[in-house]
């Protein structure tokens, strides 16, 4: 009994060891089949062997049609699953992260914004995230949801920011030369301190916002909506704002430069005679 109980048990553990090893599962078996399918073939092999070659051929050009068809049909429906399932899970990751103010949280956060990116996705939902001191240079968050986001002390040179929500959004500090805000909602946004050298502001409605001692130079604000925004010793030098709505002059008169800026002909002739010194200095 003893000699039979180690028997059974050495066999058990060979099994396991066996099974554990899918490489060599799979050869067994292989083998193991091979050796029925022939064995019971083999007297067609001898007996009518071109008439069973023209089957197995049959045979082998509906596995061609199969592995053409079906199975590359399998690994596409696969392949855009698992994307899919990627990129809820960054969006959920984002969720997850919003409204958590950490250095974490800020540089997980755009961890994610930049994977779902190269998923070429770009309407993102940022409501009140924390980004503060990140590097979003060259991100792409065009049609994205940044309301009240703090984004402030960060890279965002040359993002592309084109109809995005931005009302509230905090940028104070921040680098945003060459970025392209065109059409972008940032009512009430904070700009103060910002870079904005030759960023373009094109239709974007800048309401209320705050560009307190930001760097505008050569930046393109056409035909932006501008009423009640604060340009409070802000650099303006060349800047653009022909067909700017709600500008006024009493605006541009706290202003640190006006320098070769452009104006509608109207605006333009009242700083000519209330601001020269802005406009020569």
């Amino acid at each position: 009994m003893l000699f039979l109980r180690n028997r059974f048990k050495r066999l058990g553990d060979t099994f396991n060891n066996i099974i554990e090893k899918p490489l060599l599962t799979s050869t067994i078996v292989l083998v193991m089949v091979a050796t029925l399918v022939i064995g019971l073939s083999l007297k067609y092999y001898v007996n009518d062997f071109d008439s069973f070659w023209a089957q197995i051929l049959a045979e082998a050009h509906g596995m061609i049609f199969d592995i053409a068809v079906i199975g590359i049909l399998i690994f596409w429906l696969n392949q855009n699953g698992q994307i899919r399932q990627r990129i809820r899970f960054y969006k959920d990751e984002i969720d997850d992260f919003r409204l958590w103010e950490s250095e974490e949280a800020a540089f997980r956060t755009v961890g994610n914004i930049k994977r779902l990116n190269r998923h070429k996705i770009y309407e993102i939902n940022l409501v009140n995230c924390f980004l503060a001191r990140t590097n979003l240079s060259y991100a792409n968050l065009s049609g994205s949801n940044l309301n009240s986001a703090n984004i402030s002390q960060s890279s965002l040179i040359e993002a592309n920011l084109e109809n995005t929500r931005l009302n509230q959004t905090n940028f104070e500090n921040s680098n945003l030369n060459q970025a392209n805000l065109k059409g972008a909602y940032a009512s009430g946004a904070n700009f103060k301190d910002a870079f904005l050298i030759k960023a373009q502001f094109e239709s974007a409605f800048l309401i209320k916002s705050n560009f307190n001692n930001a760097y505008l130079m050569e930046a393109n604000m056409q035909n932006s909506y501008l009423m009640g925004a604060d340009f409070e010793n802000a650099s303006l030098y060349k800047a653009d704002l022909r067909g700017a709505k709600g500008l006024t002059v009493e605006q541009l008169a706290k202003a640190k430069t006006l320098y070769l800026a452009r104006f509608d002909d109207e605006i333009f002739d009242q700083i000519k005679t209330s601001l020269p010194e802005l406009v020569g200095a």
